[in-house]
């Protein structure tokens, strides 16, 4: 594995980012992707994370290079380490949301988003790891680039949220899945049909519930509904300074979720 020098990174941090001339800027890159799966969290979230983003964002990380680090990133979605798996979405989607696109980087996140079993969104040792919302976030992107049909990512976060599982979401997970399916949401190719067909779904699960209390993966998804009914009725911002966008059937989209919903509260 490679080693991180990180008092090196936070020099490097210090003098803005610029590229040190002393190593080839592969071998540079090669030693941050390192770090992005560290189970140190001063090192996998620290410095390192921030001089890799600028440098994806100031294209210091050029499309060639950007290509490696992301086939880079879209194996890790296999990574053994927890840490490993769940920032690799970060990177991606520092990449996605530039422009960059690679149809074997989303086969890889649409395989692993659904499936993923730790959700733990802080630990005491490792940090951040928040698959979720990091997955979010990815998920985001990938459903308002050009090259991906934006029903395929609502599917795929339909399937996350109904993906059974124990943990209780603790860290804005539910508000950050529903923030992405808004933004996808926003597609004008997406029809009224296409935006409201996912509930289906969501509804005929619901049908199931026990008498008892929700299931964790129920709580999780109703939260994320009502986080999305916000959305829908504020708008969605693409970043945090841009003004809301209104989603084109929101009204609809307002109706349908209400009555998803309704039976849940009732028997609640």
């Amino acid at each position: 594995m490679t080693q991180i020098d990180l008092i090196r990174w936070q020099n490097i941090h210090a003098a803005d980012c610029a590229p040190p001339s002393d190593r080839p800027l592969e071998a540079l890159v090669d030693e941050l992707a390192a770090a992005l799966r560290d189970p140190d969290p001063e090192i996998r979230d620290g410095v390192p994370y921030v001089v890799l983003r600028t440098w994806i964002q100031r294209r210091v990380i050029d499309g060639r290079l950007g290509a490696r680090l992301g086939a880079v990133m879209a194996e890790r979605f296999g990574d053994p380490d927890i840490q490993a798996r769940t920032f690799a979405p970060l990177v991606l989607d520092m990449l996605v949301s530039r422009g960059d696109y690679d149809p074997a980087w989303l086969a890889a996140f649409s395989r692993w988003y659904p499936t993923e079993q730790d959700l733990r969104g802080h630990d005491p040792v490792l940090g951040w790891l928040h698959a979720v919302a990091h997955g979010a976030d990815l998920l985001g992107s990938f459903g308002t680039h050009a090259a991906v049909r934006p029903t395929d990512m609502i599917s795929l976060a339909t399937e996350r949220l109904l993906a059974r599982n124990e943990y209780v979401f603790a860290q804005q997970e539910d508000d950050r899945l529903a923030q992405a399916m808004a933004l996808v949401l926003t597609r004008p190719e997406v029809d009224e049909h296409q935006a409201l067909a996912w509930l289906d779904t969501v509804e005929n699960d619901f049908e199931g519930l026990p008498s008892g209390p929700l299931p964790a993966y129920a709580a999780n998804c109703l939260r994320t509904l009502r986080t999305l009914y916000l959305v829908a009725d504020l708008g969605v911002r693409r970043s945090r300074d841009a003004a809301p966008v209104v989603l084109p059937h929101r009204d609809a989209l307002k109706r349908r979720l209400a009555e998803v919903m309704a039976p849940v509260f009732q028997h609640a």
